[in-house]
């Protein structure tokens, strides 16, 4: 394990320390592979048509073998954010785009991270027997930080009964207290994979609870021996600067007792166990069982949920310190609005390796900036500034990028165009994405013009629509990567797209250069896809003269929010604002719509129609905004989007409008007419935003 570094550094060169022999081999071998693959596979149908001349230039320039060399650099060594590793990463990506000849920034900040100290874990079993678990996985190599929760405070239990509670939700638990089983006083055993619950969602309940501690084992279907470690910090960014960026060396820090940090943390320690581990637990339980199928770990074999016989002693000690965190950014300056910012982005700190997460994504970020450069020998230099950002510290709770924004919250304010988000970029096959809506259609027309990497002489739109009998993109309410800060606290418009779900080494030691040659892209060529479809919306941003944004597409989606909202509704909850707010959006929508055509064909007409071009611009860009609200959700005011973020119900049934989900709950614990009061109230507020965002893509005062 490399110990934690402190405040200040300077940059160094990348480590020298070779790949082990076998490795090195094999690499020889798939880059040989990858350069055959490359001269006789071309990624792209290069069009006749000259107005896409560029577009076909980026699609061609791809390279399989640029990507596995990238890839294999980033991943030689685990690189936890605030240690050595990571610093030379920082190094590595900060010297690549210095060697393209790009303007670069290295933006740096204290920040409260988390690191582990020591851990143990024993069980104790009615047949007198005991063994002690080994916390972490056996890897070559002893870079890898031992399986740990970041932030989870330190505490020792000792002959504590073990109570299995599925996945942690509350409905977990109300299904034990029906069966008379307790778990206060006692160590809770938990498995990640509840839908919409985090890991810090799962030890609050069970602090709630009045648990001792919890063990929290990824479901099998993962490697047996792989443990996922994770953050259990609630909210993001640096806990010590809440709301401001902490990069003056003498600026404002809260303590680390203050109470503002502290609610930030549980008061219960946790740890990960790897499923081997877990299930030596799980066998020795005895007690009651649940008889439903979504309590069975194994097809087959029942589980009893205990409290005992089995008895844990564990030992969680950890340390929370300022560490400088880094990120770098490399930058195109648009030659005709170089006030205009589309900003690319992906995190580079790994809990391990990180050959997926994050670095598909760095290597992917890598490979645009290498083809960006290709295009500007070429003559080429964007309509609009374009921004590469490659994040530190994202693990511990989106802390370098929430930094960077809350730093610059005036200007991505007024002149950020979009953001465009890519963190694993490659877990497995299937094309998946997410957006706020008024991006669907670029999104959609981009896939169409980029090769399937997994279906031979088809495009990605096509697999991607027949994969879900009709496209689906996601919404970007949950706090799962680093759009998070730009959607949800300043209201930028933005996209995240990746290849495959759920990857069974994930935050594990085995997240490795070998098992993305082995199993997740042995051909780099969904790399090549991610790039493609990543760049090629980027340069539209960057290059068309009017923004392509369909707001018609942002109301009907809105529209079908409202619909399964009145559904969850009593009648006497009224929804008339809301649709009204809606309608108004759409007609707003049309009108711009209509606009943005007559535009297009007086475009070159002179200086009024180019100032008539940026207003709509500014109105598309700025509409996103209008959906904050300056006093933020409900006990959670950093969260500010009143349509995509965060609810604080794990059991909500919706994954929009937070505010209004969140009142949902609250008002369960309320008499009918408070509760009803709560609810209404926040449905005005989501009206009142819609408003807002009607009236700035209007752009009128009356």
């Amino acid at each position: 394990m490399s110990s934690p570094i402190t405040k200040h550094i300077t940059l160094s060169s990348p480590s020298t320390k070779p790949p082990p022999p076998l490795c090195s081999f094999l690499f020889f071998i798939l880059l040989c592979i990858l350069a055959f693959y490359t001269l006789h596979h071309p990624h792209s149908n290069p069009s006749p048509n000259p107005q896409n001349t560029l577009h076909s230039l980026f699609l061609s320039s791809s390279s399989n073998t640029t990507l596995a060399s990238y890839l294999r650099s980033l991943t030689l060594h685990a690189h936890l954010a605030g240690t050595k590793p990571s610093l030379q990463t920082t190094h590595y990506v900060h010297s690549h785009f210095k060697s393209l000849n790009f303007e670069t920034h290295l933006v740096n900040y204290t920040s409260l991270l988390s690191y582990p100290v020591h851990s143990s874990l024993s069980a104790h079993f009615s047949d007198g027997s005991s063994v002690s678990f080994s916390l972490t996985e056996e890897v070559n190599g002893d870079d890898v930080v031992q399986a740990y929760h970041a932030y989870s405070p330190s505490g020792s239990v000792e002959h504590a009964k073990v109570v299995f509670v599925n996945y942690g939700r509350e409905v977990d638990y109300r299904t034990l207290e029906a069966l008379g089983v307790e778990v206060k006083e006692c160590v809770v055993l938990a498995r990640k994979g509840g839908e919409g619950l985090s890991r810090g969602g799962v030890v609050r309940i069970a602090e709630s609870k009045g648990a001792l501690a919890v063990l929290l084992y990824a479901e099998r279907g993962r490697f047996g021996k792989g443990v996922e470690r994770g953050t259990v910090m609630r909210g993001v960014g640096d806990p010590l600067s809440p709301g401001w960026g902490s990069v003056a060396e003498k600026g404002e820090r809260l303590g680390f007792n203050d109470s503002e940090v502290l609610k930030r943390f549980p008061k219960i320690p946790s740890l990960p166990l790897s499923f081997e581990n877990a299930d030596v637990i799980l066998r020795s339980l005895g007690g009651p069982v649940v008889d439903s199928p979504d309590w069975k770990v194994f097809p087959g074999r029942v589980t009893p949920v205990g409290p005992g016989p089995t008895l844990v002693n564990f030992t969680y000690q950890g340390e929370n310190k300022e560490v400088r965190i880094h990120n770098v950014f490399a930058v195109i300056r648009g030659s005709e609005e170089p006030d205009r910012f589309v900003i690319l982005g992906n995190h580079r700190d790994a809990w391990t390796y990180g050959a997926v997460d994050p670095n598909s994504g760095t290597a992917a970020l890598l490979d645009i900036a290498r083809r960006y450069a290709l295009l500007m020998k070429t003559g080429w230099k964007p309509r609009r500034t374009v921004v590469l950002s490659s994040w530190d510290a994202e693990e511990f709770g989106m802390v370098g990028s929430t930094e960077w924004v809350e730093q610059n919250m005036a200007n991505l304010g007024a002149k950020a165009v979009a953001y465009l988000n890519v963190d694993c970029a490659v877990q497995g096959p299937g094309f998946f994405a997410g957006a706020t809506p008024q991006l669907d259609n670029i999104l959609r027309e981009v896939t169409k013009k980029v090769k399937d990497p997994d279906s031979v002489g088809s495009m990605i739109y096509e697999n991607w629509a027949a994969a879900d009998q009709a496209i689906s993109i996601q919404r970007l309410s949950g706090v799962d990567s680093d759009f998070a800060p730009f959607l949800q606290h300043a209201g930028i418009p933005s996209i995240d797209i990746y290849y495959g779900r759920d990857f069974p080494v994930y935050h594990t030691a085995f997240d490795s250069f070998e098992w993305m040659i082995k199993d997740g892209d042995p051909l780099f060529h969904r790399h090549v896809a991610v790039v493609a479809v990543w760049g090629l919306i980027a340069i539209h941003l960057a290059d068309d003269s009017i923004l392509p944004f369909d707001y018609l597409s942002y109301a009907a989606q809105l529209q079908e929010h409202n619909f399964i909202l009145s559904n969850l509704l009593n009648q006497s909850i009224s929804l008339d604002t809301l649709s009204t707010s809606i309608q108004g959006l759409a007609s707003a929508a049309k009108e711009v719509e209509n606009e943005a055509h007559q535009l297009s064909l007086q475009e070159g007409r002179g200086d009024s129609i180019a100032l008539k071009v940026r207003s709509l611009n500014d109105r598309l860009m700025l509409a996103e905004r209008g959906f904050l609200d300056p006093d933020g959700l409900h006990g959670r005011p950093w969260f500010k989007h009143m349509i995509y973020g965060p609810h604080g119900d794990y059991e909500s049934k919706l994954d929009f409008f937070p505010g209004i989900a969140d009142a949902l709950y609250r008002a369960k614990s309320m008499n009918n007419e408070e509760g009803e009061a709560v609810v209404q109230h926040e449905i005005w507020r989501v009206s009142r935003a819609i408003e807002r965002a009607t009236r700035a893509l209007q752009g009128q005062l009356f």
